[in-house]
């Protein structure tokens, strides 16, 4: 599929896919005319890096990750390492720590709300 498609399926603009085939986290071939063609497992793969950006991770990060993953389920492949192992756990951990920030920020507001509506 070339990149408008690939753009109009997943949600994502073309100069991004661009950009993730730039940073070697999307490939495309290219057709005698200079256009990229993907194959129908980078819609797959787009979403996923989605949901790693949207996870906090950098394009450095996904980079590096994306090789150890499926792409149909995310799971782990045969080349995941317990370096990157460890990267995910400290990802995880960060992730963590902000929902820990926003549930305290949430209560205090529901504090301040609350005291609001008391006459």
């Amino acid at each position: 599929m070339r990149i408008g498609e690939l753009a109009r399926r997943t949600g994502v603009s073309e100069r991004s896919l661009r950009y993730y085939e730039k940073q070697g986290m999307l490939t495309a071939e290219r057709t005698p005319g200079g256009h990229r063609e993907y194959p129908e497992a980078a819609v797959d793969r787009v979403i996923r890096i989605q949901e790693l950006f949207a996870a906090g991770l950098c394009s450095e990060k996904i980079g590096r990750l994306l090789p150890c993953m499926r792409d149909s389920d995310g799971g782990p492949s045969l080349v995941a390492t317990p370096r990157l192992v460890s990267e995910l756990t400290a990802e995880r951990a960060r992730i963590d720590r902000m929902i820990a920030d926003l549930v305290r920020s949430r209560d205090t507001l529901d504090e301040v709300i609350e005291a609001a509506r008391l006459p």
